[in-house]
């Protein structure tokens, strides 16, 4: 009974100590197609403004003393900080170009470093080629992509600071780990992202472009990627231009080379919606454009007998595989794999075939083809998990990472002669058991009839009587594929007695591209009706009941969020919406959110915006409607989703007068989440899980089970 009280008079205290920085309404009107639309926060999106900066620091300071206050935080840091010294090292990239060249990450190290290994069953044969870390004693230092030459001598690294993604490319030599003096800035971006592609001398690579200062206006630069080629040891200011003036404005261009780095692929993805052409330059010609977007190629993979392997979703929204030669045309193109029931999601080549992971709606599947074969063979994996591509090794095997909700990653290798699958000796560790626990997939029936999958992972044994605290998360958009992957955040929320369900929405590409179309654009309402749907099921299933189920989601995930309590507060507890999109109208302003127009649409469209200002989270917050309890979390360096969406969505929902706190917690050390340190992240997390436990009534005593 003490406890309980002193419980209740933490809670009492803290929510007493939470009084909102004053917020100014300063209303702008704009008209679109004749609707008038006022905006009380527009000021709020200039960040330089002195006024918005200190508005955001109280607003954080308001949020950390509520979170700081908060029972549960000290236990779920703790654990959380137990769980990460306890995880096991976790391969990453593989990719063999004469070492086997790997990212690893250990709990010794605040970010992945990039190693290499002469063979996946020796973890001891790792070679430290750049650990970021040791270049950086801030901890802000990490690596955005690697890119080996051809032969493993070099290697190039694109690092970035603080989350911003905004990499600089440096040069390595792989034997010693020297830099060399070779670096050249801005070659990544968190809008067009950034590439590189060896010439097969390793004398020299392509690389990612932006324009530089004077050659485009300032809010043109992170835009109009071009390619453009670097001579080791040559100063930057005479690479040479090689590919993409006439490209448009939001191409995004990624860049590989095949095994012999003779030939060189571009893949330019028009925005972010799912549309791309791709490009060839090979021996003897001038670059080519391969495909266009109506050809619906999405993805083209160098094969080890100058040729190629394509994934095309031509009237085949599942997908099928063609095969062509190095110099051929598209339309020279032999079907290797036809489309069939399965969606095949990725294609990647050996020297003995092709293998190829297929999506079934949420989880993977696996099967080969071999050379000059005409039937696949299945490839075991386990039930309900992921796949995560797979790397060509030069003696003819495959490794590819596997993992489910409840065991993390694990590199098998495949054996084409053989068909077996052997474990290797790169497995992570689970930083805690998980055999009391299981995962089920159900299905809810959205508004419209879909039938939309729920991963919910629980305790074995868990009676159905709407008692449980659960949290529901989902992402549906870009085509994007949710799959199984054992998350520590995941393992808190199971250790303190909260179900976890992860749906698998529309707009998603899980069960093919109709599964994308019928999210995207016009019909994003469906993604929110999916939502509203999985939440429905998981109550009406007596998991849970509205009083103890809470939401969480991120960027795109977090327009879902917003959308899903504007639309039906009464539905949810709690909500954590992490670098989330809420003002529909305004986001493509933004520099990464010209990108999204493919995959949203754009207010210059009359359809297209009565869609967006339909569903747009910030014009649909009322003043008197009592919403859930809200964390707001987002990172001064996001280059993908302007912070200043958070930043009006919570000064709209405090004007509203909600009993229920609205929090806004920013940080000044991250960006998006990509790149951020294991302390980030750690923080981030105690934050984000000790609000969801506190407000859906969690188990406090799991702490107490943990460290016995």
């Amino acid at each position: 009974m003490t406890r309980l009280l002193a419980f209740f008079i933490a809670v009492s205290t803290a929510f007493a100590q939470l009084s909102y920085p004053p917020t100014p309404k300063k209303p702008v009107t704009d008209t679109y197609h004749g609707i008038t639309v006022t905006d009380d926060y527009r000021w709020l999106e200039d960040f330089n403004n002195p006024q918005v900066k200190a508005w955001a620091a109280a607003e954080n300071s308001v949020a950390r003393t509520y979170l700081d206050a908060l029972p549960e935080r000290a236990a779920v840091a703790k654990e959380l900080g137990s769980l990460y010294a306890h995880q096991g090292v976790r391969y990453g990239y593989m990719e063999q170009r004469g070492p086997i060249f790997a990212t690893k990450r250990d709990p010794q190290h605040q970010h992945s470093i990039l190693i290499t290994l002469s063979s996946v069953d020796d973890p001891a044969s790792a070679h430290v080629v750049l650990d970021p870390d040791s270049i950086d004693p801030t901890h802000l230092t990490a690596i955005d992509f690697v890119s080996p030459s051809a032969d493993g001598g070099y290697v190039a690294v694109s690092l970035s600071k603080g989350g911003s993604e905004s990499g600089d490319l440096h040069v390595y030599e792989v034997a010693s780990g020297r830099a060399l003096p070779d670096i050249i800035p801005g070659v990544n971006r968190g809008t067009a992202g950034g590439s590189v592609a060896w010439n097969a001398q390793g004398t020299g690579f392509y690389y990612t472009r932006y324009p530089h200062p004077g050659e485009r206006s300032a809010e043109d630069l992170n835009f109009y990627q071009q390619v453009f080629f670097h001579k080791l040891g040559e100063p930057t200011g005479r690479d040479t231009y090689s590919l993409g003036k006439n490209f448009p404005k939001i191409a995004e261009i990624a860049l590989q080379s095949s095994r012999d780095g003779h030939s060189i692929a571009a893949t330019v993805r028009i925005g972010d919606g799912g549309d791309m052409e791709h490009w060839l330059l090979t021996p003897g010609h001038e670059w080519r454009q391969f495909a266009h977007v109506s050809d619906e190629i999405k993805q083209l993979a160098f094969g080890f007998q100058n040729d190629i392997y394509l994934l095309s979703k031509q009237n085949a929204p599942r997908g099928k595989v063609l095969h062509a030669g190095i110099n051929s045309t598209l339309e020279q193109a032999s079907v290797d794999i036809p489309e069939s029931e399965v969606v095949i999601d990725g294609i990647y080549p050996s020297r003995a075939g092709l293998f190829v992971v297929d999506m079934a709606g949420g989880p993977s599947d696996a099967r080969f083809l071999p050379a000059g074969g005409s039937h696949t063979v299945a490839v075991p994996i386990p039930a309900i998990s992921s796949v995560f591509g797979a790397a060509p090794l030069d003696d003819g095997t495959l490794v590819f990472p596997v993992a489910t909700y409840l065991t993390p990653i694990a590199w098998f290798r495949f054996d084409p002669r053989s068909r077996r699958v052997t474990a290797t000796a790169l497995r992570e560790e689970a930083p805690m058991p998980t055999s009391d626990f299981e995962v089920v997939r159900e299905f809810a029936t959205s508004k419209d009839g879909a039938k939309v999958p729920v991963n919910i992972i629980r305790r074995k044994g868990l009676v159905l009587d709407a008692s449980h605290p659960t949290v529901l998360t989902g992402y549906g958009g870009y085509g994007v594929n949710i799959t199984p992957y054992m998350s520590i955040n995941t393992l808190i929320l199971l250790q303190h007695g909260v179900v976890f369900a992860e749906a698998n929405l529309r707009g998603g590409g899980e069960f093919g591209e109709q599964w994308h179309e019928q999210g995207k654009l016009t019909r994003k309402q469906n993604v929110f009706d999916d939502f509203a749907a999985c939440a429905e099921h998981l109550i009406s299933r007596k998991y849970t009941q509205v009083s103890k189920l809470g939401i969480i989601g991120g960027s795109n995930g977090g327009l879902l969020m917003g959308a899903a309590f504007t639309q039906h507060p009464e539905l949810y507890r709690a909500v954590v919406s992490e670098v989330g999109i809420y003002d529909m109208l305004r986001v493509e302003l933004s520099p990464n959110g010209a990108f999204n127009v493919t995959e949203f649409g754009t207010v210059k469209e009359a359809d297209q915006f009565r869609a967006l200002y339909a569903y747009s989270p910030y014009h649909h917050v009322h003043d008197g409607t009592q919403y859930p309890a809200i964390l707001f979390t987002t990172g001064d360096n996001d280059p993908r989703v302007d912070p200043m969406n958070s930043r009006k969505m919570t000064a709209r929902l405090q004007a509203t007068g909600t009993r229920q706190p609205v929090l806004l917690r920013t940080s000044s050390k991250a960006g998006h989440g990509i790149g951020s340190s294991r302390d980030e992240q750690i923080s981030l997390a105690a934050d984000v899980y000790a609000f969801l436990i506190h407000e859906l009534g969690g188990d406090n005593g799991s702490s107490a089970r943990m460290d016995q």
